[in-house]
């Protein structure tokens, strides 16, 4: 069988597995919570005048007023969350995602549900100065239907790990956090600099990441990841140009690929322990498998924000040693579980 992008039927079905079974009432959902939510944001605007606020376009060309100082933030993604915890600001987090879970502290935030269906009357109720939500994940018609209810909401869209960085700076001189933004965006780059210069003259190891596995679902060649696995000194075995596809076992059995990579916690994944991955039919065709090359690697390498470079520096001493002085080897003891990233074009902004 050869490499096919996932239907949409298919990337639905998988979101499910995280966003629950309300999604598919999502969309009217939010129909219904305009209308009936729009004459209690405007009765619950201040008496006072309007703060003072400043004009920016996002990172989908949309134009946006941010009031200033912003001190309340509901974030609408786990990659927001712990951008706006790297900037020193997570105290101002009033609300985030089911999904949220780094730093520990996000996990005590009460949610507003999941990222797919949030629910609109309680962020409208909450009053907060800036909405943060991402194109990756979050469904266009919630950002609308804030927007339309008077919120600011920022969307980012980083594609790379330039980008991620570009996207950081951004929310810090939103949320007031520039020079910590700045101080620390520097720091990153001297690593992924310093990292470079390591790594120049390695062969890129060919690697499958594993998204989930059943389906098989990869990564396409425009997403911060397959920039992320560049960085570390890999390329990725699938040749699609965007997206999350889905791919055969017989493709990558063809393709041979000298590693496998995984990413996050056992108890996220559909991924059985390597012992048992290699007694299945096509699995234990790998090389990979059959050898023990499969890196178990920190759930940071899936998600766009200051923690991914740490990510990649782990995955890049995993996959070149010899570049480091060192004989470390990954972990092959179990497969390490796989976020069940979507696509979910139909949505998306």
């Amino acid at each position: 069988m050869s490499v096919q992008m996932l239907t949409l039927r298919s990337r639905i079905d998988l979101l499910g597995r995280r966003e629950g079974g309300y999604r598919a009432r999502a969309a009217v959902c939010i129909a219904a919570a305009i209308c009936a939510l729009a004459g209690a944001a405007k009765a619950a605007a201040p008496a006072e005048g309007p703060p003072a606020q400043i004009e920016v376009t996002d990172e989908v060309g949309r134009t946006i007023e941010v009031p200033q100082p912003v001190q309340r933030i509901v974030s609408l993604a786990p990659s927001l969350t712990e951008t706006v915890f790297s900037l020193g600001s997570g105290d101002r987090i009033v609300r985030d995602t089911s999904a949220d879970d780094f730093p520990p502290a996000a996990k005590t935030i009460a949610h507003v549900g999941g990222a797919l269906a949030p629910s609109l009357e309680e962020i409208v109720a909450l009053h907060p100065d800036l909405v943060l939500a991402t194109k990756d994940l979050n469904r266009r018609e919630t950002v609308e239907a804030l927007a339309r209810l008077g919120l600011a909401v920022y969307v980012s869209d980083p594609l790379s790990v330039d980008d991620m960085l570009a996207s950081t700076a951004r929310i810090a001189q939103l949320i007031g956090a520039g020079e910590r933004g700045d101080e620390m965006i520097a720091g990153l780059r001297a690593r992924l600099d310093a990292l470079s210069r390591r790594l120049a003259g390695v062969t890129p190891r060919r690697v499958l990441f594993v998204v989930w596995t059943e389906p098989l679902i990869s990564i396409g060649k425009h997403t911060f990841l397959t920039d992320a696995l560049a960085h570390a000194g890999a390329e990725s075995i699938v040749d699609i140009k965007d997206g999350w596809p889905q791919i055969s076992l017989e493709y990558a059995v063809k393709v041979q690929p000298e590693y496998l990579v995984f990413a996050g916690t056992l108890a996220e994944s559909n991924a059985p322990p390597i012992e048992e991955l290699a007694k299945l039919p096509g699995w234990r065709d790998l090389d990979a498998v059959r050898a023990g090359r499969v890196l178990d690697v920190s759930d940071g390498l899936e998600r766009p924000c200051p923690r991914m470079v740490d990510a990649i520096e782990e995955l890049a001493r995993l996959l070149h040693p010899e570049a480091f002085g060192s004989g470390a080897t990954g972990n092959t003891s179990q497969i390490a579980p796989a976020r069940g990233w979507e696509d979910c074009a139909a949505c998306n902004l």
